[in-house]
């Protein structure tokens, strides 16, 4: 916007106001005086565009000024979760484990506390519940991910987590919080519509989406089915504070229903062929970790799970050469998604192929 207000033509505007019967040339006193604060201004020219861009809330807000451009509309980033899950320990029966016993995944990217104590009986081996030491979606560990006692544990032989963590999150993005600012102002929530009850649940920490579902039972009747963050059902103590929010605030005569979305498991089986000197372990979870990214994107936004897709991931893996066999939850058909449905990352058998 502020383009032409450059170093000289400033300078020349200045230069121009000064009287004629004085020296203006280049190496006058005036001018070599007159010099050093165009650049300045010229500077203050282009801050000035840039409180016009930080002003306003869109993709170049840094993430301070949209947390307070989101403030004046009531919203607040929400903050990282930390995911839940079981730890299963192995060792000498009578070993007591102390609760916060740590242990982490094999490159120590993410680490987990027990939330309990327990102790290792007769069949040598113990489950606990367990939390990720930090939020974030790092913490989202598949299933086989943990190996590793962190701290001096005598009596514990192996640690793991035979199904995967979920529910961690990182900070809202500030992709994230714009789309809720946005849905905001454009979308007013008014008397009880179908986006004051999704601006409701999406209030929630620990909420990720929202789908309304309209006089799903008769007149008076609304439905709300909830995503975490990670694009999976919502975790059911999430669920319960989003159903306490919305019934503080619902219209009289209104029944709501708020649960989770239903989720079904898309499992993968596969032999492959690989380029020479791979080894398998990397490439299930690398596959893992694609799948369930995959997925979280389809969830509320696709009536089915397309095979090529799933096809298309697995081979996209560069260690893989092609599949000799492939099915999707036994076969080779796309898996439809009824409206209030969600793919979720199931079991994933590979071996190697001929």
């Amino acid at each position: 916007m502020f383009e032409q207000q450059t170093k000289q033509a400033i300078l020349e505007r200045m230069l121009a106001a000064v009287p004629t019967e004085l020296d203006r040339r280049p190496g006058s006193v005036v001018h070599d005086m007159l010099s050093p604060a165009a650049i300045e201004l010229a500077q203050l020219y282009v801050r000035l565009d840039q409180v016009l861009d930080w002003g306003f809330a869109g993709p170049e807000q840094p993430g301070a000024y949209l947390d307070l451009r989101a403030g004046e509309m009531g919203l607040a980033r929400k903050p990282g979760t930390r995911s839940d899950g079981e730890l299963l320990f192995a060792g000498a029966a009578g070993t007591r484990l102390r609760q916060g016993t740590i242990a982490s995944l094999p490159d120590g990217s993410a680490s987990f506390a027990t939330r309990e104590e327990a102790v290792i009986g007769e069949g040598r081996q113990v489950l606990v519940r367990a939390s990720a030491a930090y939020p974030g979606a790092a913490g989202n560990a598949q299933p086989g991910a943990v190996s590793r006692v962190l701290g001096d544990l005598a009596g514990i032989v192996a640690v793991t987590n035979p199904k995967a963590f979920a529910g961690g999150a990182d900070e809202e993005s500030d992709a994230s919080l714009l789309q809720r600012y946005h849905d905001r102002v454009r979308t007013p929530a008014t008397s009880g519509n179908a986006g004051h009850y999704r601006q409701w649940a999406l209030e929630v920490e620990g909420i990720g989406d929202v789908k309304v579902f309209e006089v799903w039972q008769g007149g008076g009747t609304v439905k709300l089915s909830l995503l975490g963050p990670d694009g999976t059902p919502a975790k059911a103590d999430k669920v319960e504070l989003a159903r306490a929010a919305i019934e503080a605030r619902r219209p009289i005569g209104a029944k709501v229903t708020v649960a989770p979305a239903r989720g079904i498991e898309i499992n993968v089986s596969a032999r492959l062929r690989f380029v020479p000197g791979v080894e398998l372990e990397p490439i299930v979870a690398e596959f893992r970790r694609r799948l369930a990214a995959y997925l979280a994107g389809l969830a509320f936004k696709r009536d089915r799970v397309p095979f090529n897709r799933i096809a298309g991931i697995l081979i996209g893996i560069d260690e893989v050469d092609d599949y000799v066999t492939l099915a999707m939850n036994g076969g080779s058909a796309d898996i439809g998604l009824e409206a209030d449905m969600v793919p979720v990352a199931g079991k994933v058998e590979i071996e190697y192929g001929a």
